[in-house]
């Protein structure tokens, strides 16, 4: 999971597509196999990293951008 820098909320990786990118805009969330979030954008599947993130990701509560880091909340 990551939160973000500046407002500290973690992610719903409500990810937001360049205004320039020529694909169809589908995407979609699961949690695989061994508890990871993967994303598919138009049949493209990944695991998001913090290089990713910090890359293309824009925080979708206080709209941030380059401000991620790891988070790892305890489990109950």
């Amino acid at each position: 999971m990551f939160k973000c820098t500046k407002c500290k909320k973690a992610d719903k990786f409500e990810l937001m597509f360049s205004p320039d990118y020529k694909g169809k805009k589908i995407m979609e969330k699961k949690i695989n196999e061994k508890g990871h979030i993967t994303i598919t954008v138009d049949g493209y599947t990944f695991v998001p990293d913090l290089n990713f993130m910090n890359g293309h990701a824009v925080c979708s509560y206080c709209g941030s951008i380059n401000c991620w880091e790891y988070s790892f909340p305890r489990k109950k």
